[in-house]
């Protein structure tokens, strides 16, 4: 996979995020290092992006992300901006991480309720089909790789700490449907 040329705005503590309660509703907003330092309810998205073979393309997180560097995520990851929606974030994330340009969102496929497990973060999950190239952020993505699901399903019972805590809990909603 090729690296992105230009390099995208410096990961900013400063970026502000929706704060929700319960019900995923937006109650207030608040800078990223206070919503992760106190745990606060915020909102990502997810995308996983398959191949016509089914394979799953995974990201190894840069080291230089102040979570879960280091680690194999979905394809594409990332925070909804305040005042964003989950469908726009996740096209800006495809666009920002893969170099990917789509004419409209990905398909939702499945809404992740927040918790300890997942960062205290209400996820959308997308999916679509697309065989790449990707231009992959070298600030947000180490390298990637296309994996079989059986091979994601195998590394899951026996070394599930290669993934990121969200990742984990996505994946054992998704998996039986895989």
């Amino acid at each position: 996979m090729r690296q992105k040329d230009k390099p995208p705005s410096a990961q900013n503590l400063h970026e502000r995020f929706d704060v929700v309660n319960e019900r995923d509703e937006v109650v207030g907003q608040a800078t990223r290092g206070e919503v992760h330092a106190r745990g606060l309810w915020h909102r990502v998205v997810h995308v996983f992006v398959f191949d016509r073979h089914g394979r799953l393309f995974l990201q190894k997180r840069s080291l230089a992300k102040d979570k879960s560097p280091g680690l194999w995520d979905a394809s594409c990851s990332g925070h909804v901006d305040a005042g964003e929606s989950y469908d726009v974030a996740a096209q800006r994330e495809l666009r920002e991480e893969l170099g990917l340009e789509r004419g409209g969102p990905p398909t939702r496929w499945l809404r992740v309720g927040a918790s300890e497990a997942t960062g205290w973060e209400f996820i959308w999950v997308y999916r679509l089909r697309d065989d790449g190239p990707f231009i992959l952020n070298p600030h947000e993505i180490d390298h990637g790789e296309w994996h079989a699901i059986a091979q994601i399903r195998s590394l899951m019972v026996t070394d599930p700490e290669r993934f990121t805590c969200p990742f984990r809990e996505i994946w054992s909603l998704v998996a039986p449907e895989l």
